[in-house]
């Protein structure tokens, strides 16, 4: 690849600052101010090794090949990519209904095939190689720290607890949680609430994992744990008082917001409470094209906007929000940190490609987050208006 053409790349930096340092010993420095963030090239990249029209996935792909590496936080470069618009590829406002008649059902076949290719592609890596890193929980998202020193574990119970206390669960209650990951919420709901669950993943490696616990916690009279695509729950036979989905939504799709709902509502008694803990973006954008590719093919991060323009449409009524972003920095710093402790056990699992795609994936989202173009969100609302539940939530974060 021509240097001409990776100048023409990195002259869209207009604002901020950015070095670079070239395989043929120049250093080049662009935008508008002095840089705080090099990257430096170790070889000369390979002829068409990617398109310059998208820096994500070519400065991806270049790390990942080890052509380059960086001096300077990600934090930084991210900023930067923000404000020259090159982090996201920028959509025009939805309205509220996205979805043909042909969408409003449960799919294509097609569709739903797409789907659990789509979650294979990451959650099926393995559990032995999400448990080197993850807590013994197993939750592969935020957790939630009530001191800066509690450790990861703790902070991921606390999560689920949290979770848990404003469903405002109560015995006998069914619940339903929209991929269920390997199983710890339900678990804990039926041992700490007297509830009977039911937990549906796409991931068979989850799946597996998940069902193997409620075994051996003694409660499969209890919870239930289904290999199936949360479209597919019929609401002639199951109707829920609470419902819950956490980190699922962002594999739903922008074409499938819409359908999410519907099955929500479809499936939650009148005056019941469900729970939705999504990635959020500022704006209504499409995912970057490097982690569409390589971390979650299929996915799209939606706006806050979005979700919440949905809700009158199915009678949804929100009554709490809130941003757990600052959380979600540290969760991915300790992941981060598990990773890296585990090198050894991984490399003889994975190759250095994949090592370096981690890697970037692990700091580049603590930055994306820290800089504020994303967002993590709890949002609580009921199907219709709830006028029994508590005034207020004072009790929840109280121990």
């Amino acid at each position: 690849m021509k240097k001409v053409l990776i100048d023409a790349m990195f002259k869209h930096i207009q604002y901020g600052g950015v070095a670079v340092r070239y395989w043929d010993g120049e250093e080049v420095h662009y935008g508008d101010t002095e840089p705080h963030f090099k990257i430096i090239f170790n070889k000369k990249p390979p002829l068409m090794t990617a398109t310059i029209e998208d820096p994500t996935i070519t400065l991806g792909e270049f790390y990942m090949d080890e052509i380059i590496d960086y001096e300077g936080s990600l934090d930084e470069l991210i900023s930067i990519m923000e404000m020259n618009k090159l982090l996201n590829s920028d959509t025009q406002h939805l309205a509220n209904k996205w979805m043909t008649a042909a969408k409003s059902g449960l799919g294509s076949v097609a569709d739903k095939f797409k789907q659990r290719q789509n979650i294979h592609a990451h959650y099926d890596l393995g559990n032995d190689f999400f448990s080197l890193w993850l807590d013994k929980t197993m939750c592969y998202s935020c957790a939630y720290f009530k001191k800066q020193d509690d450790d990861l574990h703790l902070a991921q119970l606390q999560k689920i607890d949290l979770i848990l206390k404003k469903l405002r669960l109560q015995p006998g209650m069914q619940l339903l949680d929209i991929g269920c990951g390997w199983g710890w919420l339900i678990l804990r709901a039926a041992k700490q609430y007297g509830v009977r669950a039911l937990g549906i993943t796409l991931s068979e490696e989850q799946y597996a994992g998940a069902r193997k616990r409620v075994e051996e916690a003694g409660l499969s009279d209890q919870v239930t744990v289904k290999l199936s695509n949360y479209l597919e729950i019929d609401p002639a036979q199951y109707q829920f008082d609470r419902i819950v989905s956490v980190g699922m939504f962002e594999h739903v799709g922008r074409d499938y917001f819409a359908s999410y709902m519907k099955k929500v509502h479809d499936l939650l008694n009148f005056g019941g409470i469900s729970m939705l803990h999504t990635l959020t973006n500022l704006r209504e954008v499409e995912t970057n094209a490097w982690a569409k590719k390589y971390i979650f093919p299929g996915g799209c991060i939606p706006a806050l906007r979005e979700i919440i323009s949905l809700f009158p449409d199915y009678d949804f009524r929100v009554w709490h929000m809130e941003s757990l972003r600052r959380h979600y920095v540290k969760t991915l710093e300790l992941w981060y940190e598990n990773f890296h402790q585990h090198i050894d056990e991984i490399s003889g699992m994975f190759d250095k490609r994949f090592i370096r795609m981690w890697t970037l994936y692990l700091q580049g989202a603590a930055a994306i987050l820290r800089t504020g173009n994303l967002d993590v969100y709890q949002i609580l609302f009921s199907k219709g208006v709830n006028n029994e539940l508590p005034i207020t939530l004072n009790d929840i974060y109280v121990d």
